[in-house]
């Protein structure tokens, strides 16, 4: 028997979900929602026919309890052999940003979550270098200072995960943090990990991109967000984003359109993540915006 209720008791929740694709999968989800009373406000879903996988993202409002839709989901998963998600819409994200010595990217993500409503809460900053510090200290976030070297690797990545367990972390941002996470690192954040790093054509690799780019007269400058995998630079791609340059720009200025185009890319890459828009379909993304 459906169950009337106020707008005060309405909860919005956003459901994500993958599963073969099979036909019966949206109307036995909506139909679900609907026996709990379920309002939905956004409903996107997409067929890969390359993978065979069916993904599905909703917003509903309901006055259902957490425990009664995980437990009626949790119910139909089986007969659809689903792969699924509740949260409640809009929950910020507890999220922790490491970062090396460039400030831009953290300096956008603390002010966006401040002004803008990125749905994160940024309860650490976590460097190498101490150059961050009064950055964080300025928006009030804790600063852990972690050195890393080739022989205290394996400590400062011990303390990283005792971080992430003692702050209840759900999300890691990289923020143009310059050191290589291991594959085990990776493996024990599998999923919960955004990294940003330029992406120029042609690629160029090691110091001074922006210099190698300069001297070759790139024509296009770009940023990739990305999540984190035991293959460097190559986890599934969130988000891209280009400026394009000519021959009239001066090193100094791809720098700077580098670094804008690396704050945009990485903060839409980290809003979807939190919004709960980013689905992963093998080492691809389903990226619902």
């Amino acid at each position: 028997m459906l169950v009337s209720h106020t707008s005060e008791d309405l909860t919005p929740w956003v459901l994500t979900l993958s599963c073969p694709d099979r036909p019966g999968i949206v109307h036995a989800v909506a139909g679900l929602l609907a026996e709990h009373g379920g309002n939905i406000t956004e409903s996107q879903q997409f067929g890969d026919p390359l993978s065979g996988l069916f993904f599905m993202r909703v917003q509903v409002t309901s006055g259902a309890g957490r425990a009664d839709l995980e437990a009626a989901l949790a119910g139909l998963a089986p007969r659809f052999d689903l792969t699924w998600s509740l949260d409640v819409a809009g929950r910020p994200v507890r999220t922790l940003v490491m970062g090396s010595t460039a400030a831009h990217c953290l300096n956008d993500l603390a002010f966006r979550q401040r002004s803008e409503n990125l749905p994160i809460d940024i309860v650490a900053v976590v460097s190498n270098h101490t150059a961050l510090a009064p950055l964080a200290e300025f928006y009030g976030i804790d600063f852990h200072h972690v050195p890393v070297t080739s022989a205290t690797k394996a400590a400062a990545e011990a303390r990283l995960l005792e971080l992430v367990e003692e702050l209840d972390v759900e999300l890691v941002v990289l923020a143009r943090y310059m050191q290589i996470l291991s594959d085990d690192l990776c493996r024990a954040l599998a999923g919960r990990v955004i990294n940003i790093h330029h992406s120029f054509l042609p690629s160029f690799k090691g110091a001074r991109p922006y210099a190698q780019a300069h001297d070759r007269g790139v024509k296009l400058i770009g940023a990739t967000a990305h999540y984190v995998t035991g293959d460097l630079d190559e986890g599934p791609i969130i988000e891209q984003d280009v400026e394009r340059v000519d021959h009239t720009r001066h090193v100094d200025d791809l720098v700077a359109l580098g670094q804008d185009v690396e704050r945009r890319a990485l903060a839409r890459a980290v809003r979807w993540h939190a919004e709960h828009r980013v689905l992963l379909d093998g080492h691809r993304t389903i990226v619902f915006r």
